[in-house]
């Protein structure tokens, strides 16, 4: 019976200090940018330049300049960049000096954060929806929150295409 317990408690604390999924699809992006919503609703965001995504799909980049952005509680925000395909946000790109705040304040939202060895970086993920990526280097932060389904949606486009042109054979 104490064996038992024992592994109940052991558990509890595990899946506690896990990650959060939940809190992350809740929050589906940054501040008030959403992932999968238009760029139009986005206060400050400013067309920067055509893009080629993944080497095949053509997308935009802004960059946002709002006061509403410059800051993560008491932490500075240096830039906000977003990805957009057909209007649609598929990316939030937010950079900050590096301020170890940034990362525990991430943990206490969304819970422990798996590293990745091969990209040198942590990430939370709740699959086939959204992901966010931490990447630290000596001066700066990178918080890339990404949105699948968009990025599902790029590929059946291009999936479409594909099938138009085998069709006009």
């Amino acid at each position: 019976m104490r064996l038992i317990c024992l592994v109940l408690v052991v558990f509890s604390f595990s899946s506690v200090k896990g990650q959060n999924n939940t809190e992350l699809i809740q929050r589906n992006g940054f501040k008030d940018i959403k992932l999968g919503s238009l760029v139009d609703s986005i206060k400050g965001a400013e067309f920067k330049k055509d893009i080629t995504e993944l080497k095949e799909f053509e997308a935009k980049l802004y960059e946002v300049n709002h006061p509403d952005y410059e800051k993560v509680g008491d932490a500075k925000v240096e830039n906000v960049e977003l990805k957009t395909y057909k209007g649609l946000i598929y990316e939030i790109i937010v950079t900050t000096p590096k301020d170890p705040r940034i990362m525990k304040g991430l943990i206490k939202l969304y819970g422990k954060a798996t590293y990745s060895i091969r990209s040198e970086s942590y990430y939370w993920r709740a699959p086939k929806q959204i992901s966010l990526v931490y990447k630290g280097s000596r001066k700066d932060v990178t918080l890339t929150y990404r949105s699948y389904p968009v990025v599902m949606n790029m590929y059946a486009d291009k999936k479409k295409k594909i099938e138009e042109i085998a069709e006009d054979f």
